[in-house]
């Protein structure tokens, strides 16, 4: 799938920069309904080596700042390309590795691209963090957006992952054609039990040129709105987070094709999708706190980094409070909260609220 060039991984003190090799389609041994990399990645046509290592360097020279870079091979299924051009493209940055000048490589792939010789070939090029194509547990669902792989096939790809101590990641899509809400919270469960280290989610969105588009056109598939879009996001999230999965990514990537209305024609795609997902699941919790109050008045206290999460995007959780409740409420930055806890103080109690775990605190 599709990335910020900027994530924070794993919580690493150390700012990480991606170094992103696009190879879009490439080793993909069937199209996916949903599926147009070039639109999705902006990127066209195959890199040689000589461009991994020239992309490298433009990279490592546009800082100045120290950062942990990590070199990633997105768009296709990397360990289904030919091992002649895996390997060209891995040198360059197996060479950077040895040479301490980016600390990991990564590559997305498919669940069912994996094996235990692939796993030592990559093992042998320094790579270390492996992400898989999952999109759904579901095998109906799986089916009919032709991916050509099986939940069985996830299972055992995490499995083999673990085993050698790679760090796993999964990327969902929810909203493909036959997800319901049941597909939804088992594909979500499943995803918590096998416990990858990390998870990305993107919510479908129609892209020109894709079976899926004309599914559209013909009316035998309704895309999610965005609403929709960012209620089924907002649950994965929570839950996987919940279940100590660290979600790097919500939503795609912005780009100036995806921006272009006339490539996108309906789901669930806004620049805004991650603050959108933050703020219900920060909504959702606070208001479960403020029903159960009867109270003249009420503080909220927010670290600053949580602005908009708290206050929601836009403001909104501020103004639906205001209709919700008829309690006055008032709004408070506060810098000794650690980021991601919100404190309601109502009379002479306050309730702690942890959003990434879904734990309240009263004393």
């Amino acid at each position: 799938m599709w990335q910020s060039h900027i994530v924070f991984f794993l919580g690493d003190m150390m700012k990480t920069s991606i170094i992103p090799i696009f190879i879009p389609h490439s080793g993909c041994p069937y199209r996916c309904v949903f599926c147009n990399q070039w639109k999705i990645t902006g990127h066209h046509g195959i890199p040689t080596g000589e461009d991994v290592a020239d992309e490298i360097q433009q990279y490592l020279s546009s800082v100045t700042k120290p950062r942990h870079w990590e070199v990633a091979f997105y768009g296709g299924s990397f360990t289904a390309i030919p091992v002649a051009l895996q390997e060209r493209l891995l040198k360059p940055a197996h060479e950077a590795l040895q040479r301490g000048e980016i600390g990991a490589i990564r590559c997305s792939t498919r669940p069912d691209c994996i094996t235990p010789a692939i796993l030592d070939r990559l093992a042998a090029y320094g790579m270390t963090i492996v992400e898989l194509g999952v999109q759904s547990m579901d095998d109906t669902v799986l089916q009919r957006a032709k991916r050509g792989h099986t939940a069985t096939d996830v299972i055992e790809a995490t499995t083999l992952l673990r085993a050698r101590h790679f760090i796993v990641g999964h990327q969902l899509m929810p909203g493909l054609p036959g997800e319901d809400t049941a597909s939804l919270q088992e594909t979500t469960r499943m995803i918590c039990r096998l416990k990858p280290d990390i998870a990305r989610i993107y919510p479908v969105a129609v892209i020109d040129n894709t079976e899926l588009a004309d599914m559209y056109r013909q009316g035998t598939y309704t895309p999610l709105s965005i609403c929709e879009g960012v209620r089924r996001s907002a649950y994965m999230k929570q839950a996987f987070l919940e279940a100590g999965i660290q979600v790097i990514r919500t939503g795609l990537q912005a780009t100036r094709e995806l921006d272009d209305a006339s490539q996108v024609l309906a789901g669930a795609y806004t620049p805004a999708m991650g603050e959108l997902v933050d703020t219900r699941r920060y909504q959702r919790q606070l208001f479960a706190v403020l029903d159960t109050l009867q109270m003249e008045a009420v503080q909220i206290f927010y670290h600053r980094k949580d602005t908009s999460r708290a206050r929601g995007y836009h403001n909104v959780t501020v103004k639906r409070a205001h209709l919700r409740y008829a309690f006055a409420m008032a709004w408070h930055e506060d810098n000794t909260l650690p980021v991601g806890t919100l404190a309601v103080t109502a009379g002479c109690k306050t309730y702690y609220i942890q959003m990434d775990t879904g734990i309240v605190q009263s004393v």
